[in-house]
């Protein structure tokens, strides 16, 4: 997996248990790794990291790009969220400023998303990708202390609790890169069965 993230590399193992693949990062594989994120969409970031794992390993690799895009903000921050307000700032620093921008705005106008796209890069092959969202709203302050990012103030549509308030099995089962990593995850099951 073309990332160096514990948790994400975690999820990837429990969602690949059982398909024949040995999910393994840069740094377990004594590879030196690290991609600046130069595309402007979560896809072109997301092969930007698969393709260059890829290359360096001459292994599948995997990676992901995800985001929060506010309707109100005409989509914003996007695939920009992980830098939202310049690299200076923190999750929670990210978090109130994208507050203070939606500062007078109704609940009903708060709608929101978070989307991932998940790249596969297989060296000689085409890259493939697997996309999902989840929809929701933005809460007016942060809750919770699961999660990181914008969890504490995205409350999944049909629910009352943010992101950061649900449980990491809740948070799985509904999660956009959740959906995407399960999605890349049956495709690659599906090769290695097939050979």
């Amino acid at each position: 997996m073309a990332t160096n993230n514990p948790g994400k590399l975690a999820e990837l193992r429990r969602l690949l248990q059982g398909s024949g693949y040995e999910v393994r990062s840069p740094a377990e594989l004594c590879v030196p790794f690290h991609v600046e994120e130069t595309g402007t969409t979560y896809r072109e970031n997301a092969a930007l990291k698969a393709e260059a794992a890829a290359r360096l390993t001459g292994l599948p690799a995997l990676a992901d790009d995800s985001g929060l895009e506010v309707d109100v903000l005409g989509g914003r921050p996007g695939p920009l969220s992980a830098r939202y307000g310049g690299e200076g700032l923190d999750d929670a620093a990210r978090v109130q400023l994208l507050l203070r921008e939606l500062e007078g705005v109704p609940d009903e106008k708060r709608r929101a998303r978070f989307r991932a796209v998940v790249a596969v890069a297989v060296p000689g092959e085409p890259t493939r990708f697997f996309e999902d969202t989840v929809e929701g709203t933005i809460a007016r302050a942060p809750r919770g202390s699961g999660g990181f990012g914008y969890d504490p103030v995205f409350i999944p549509l049909g629910m009352t609790r943010t992101m950061a308030e649900l449980t990491p099995e809740e948070k799985d089962a509904i999660s956009h890169r959740g959906k995407a990593l399960r999605a890349a995850a049956r495709w690659l099951r599906g090769r290695f069965e097939h050979g």
